[in-house]
């Protein structure tokens, strides 16, 4: 029988007895002592006495409390995995500093509570584009297309990177760290597209364009203590819109056919103008050689002239003689004319004339003075050139 349905006496000490036969509200201090009752029972045995009810319920309900009291002691234990910190607060406020990696205690909640925030974690938000893992990118024009300064439209996709820097300011000075990175991202990146040319973009100012956005990310950034720094901006791509894309390529020909034959020009002229600055160099080289060797050769000459001149008052016949003879001979040693003296000479002479023609001038001029020294040798008498030069005196 259970204990909601009592018999005899305990039939008048059940609360629940015979509330269909009451018209009126259970009595209040029999439904306590009856749950005092089996509580004691419960802790203390079934005795009757109502003071070690009493002692019994106490002791049992001081040893629920200590149990609870422990179980909500060990609640506050965590652990602080590496890289990680641990923000708590005591009632909403926050107690600084944070915890680090390891085993660490708070008062459990709701006295107070901890959040961990990872400040080694590389996070990351994507601009113009979102990445569906393997597959593929897919654009947002609303966040992708901006205006260049020359009035252009350019499509451009960035992914910016960023760590947590300080914990309390990353949790509480802003509601949403990521949600306002991605707009000052776009501010910042609007502003400083805006204020580029669209070749420049696309070409050589890519470099600092990136390092453009990325200080004015963190400079807002830091204005606002949102506890982030940016790590790196990635400019993923830059390119006209996909319905301009084909007079854009076509245009990007074009610049690299002309900037190709300015290459070659340029090197041609590299070729051209140092050869043609070497030719010029050697001619002025040679212009001055031959002019040092004019001039050395009429210095030569006035003091040879000097000398000769000397030497011919001295002797005037000596060395009209000695003259007329160097003059005869620099003429002659360059002609093909052999002339032989046959009158002086009682000997046949044999003279090999093609070979003498053909043999060069100073071939002709030894062969000549070696006649001319045995003919001497041998006939003891002038040689007719010398009558010559008489009879042009003679005619002077």
């Amino acid at each position: 029988m259970s204990w909601n349905e009592p018999s005899g006496d305990d039939k008048d000490k059940d609360p629940w007895s015979g509330r269909k036969d009451q018209q009126g509200p259970p009595d209040l201090d029999e439904a306590i002592r009856s749950l005092q009752k089996k509580l004691g029972g419960i802790f203390g045995g079934g005795s009757d006495n109502g003071n070690n009810n009493s002692f019994n319920f106490s002791t049992g309900l001081g040893i629920l409390s200590v149990g609870a009291l422990f179980l909500w002691g060990l609640s506050g234990f965590y652990i602080v995995d590496e890289g990680n910190l641990g923000v708590e607060t005591r009632f909403g406020k926050y107690i600084e500093p944070p915890t680090k990696a390891g085993l660490n205690w708070h008062f459990p909640y709701p006295i107070e509570q901890v959040e961990l925030v990872n400040v080694k974690q590389q996070r990351y938000i994507e601009v113009g584009y979102r990445s569906a893992g393997g597959q593929g990118v897919g654009s947002v024009p609303k966040e992708a297309l901006m205006l260049t300064k020359d009035e252009n439209i350019i499509d451009v996709r960035l992914a910016v990177q960023y760590q947590v820097k300080n914990a309390k300011q990353f949790l509480f000075n802003v509601a949403n760290p990521q949600a306002t990175l991605k707009q000052v991202t776009e501010s910042a990146e609007r502003g400083v597209i805006g204020s580029s040319k669209m070749d420049y973009v696309l070409t050589e100012g890519r470099v600092d364009i990136v390092a453009k956005i990325k200080t004015e990310i963190q400079t807002m950034m830091d204005a606002y203590k949102a506890g982030i720094q940016i790590t790196s901006v990635n400019l993923q791509d830059a390119q006209p819109p996909e319905q301009v894309q084909g007079a854009f390529e076509d245009a990007i020909k074009a610049r690299e056919d002309q900037q190709r034959l300015i290459n070659e020009a340029e090197a041609y002229a590299n070729d051209v103008i140092p050869r043609a600055r070497g030719a010029a160099a050697r001619r002025i080289q040679e212009a001055e050689a031959y002019k040092e060797q004019v001039i050395a050769k009429s210095i030569g000459e006035v003091s040879r002239f000097t000398k000769l001149l000397t030497e011919y008052r001295k002797a005037p016949e000596v060395t009209r003689q000695r003259l007329y003879l160097e003059s005869i001979e620099a003429v002659l040693s360059t002609t093909k004319t052999v002339m032989v003296d046959v009158k002086g000479s009682n000997n046949l002479l044999y003279l090999p004339l093609d070979k003498i023609a053909n043999s060069s001038a100073n071939q002709i001029d030894k062969t000549l003075a070696n006649e001319s020294k045995h003919q001497v040798h041998k006939t003891e008498k002038p040689v007719p050139i010398t009558s010559s030069r008489t009879r042009t005196e003679r005619g002077r």
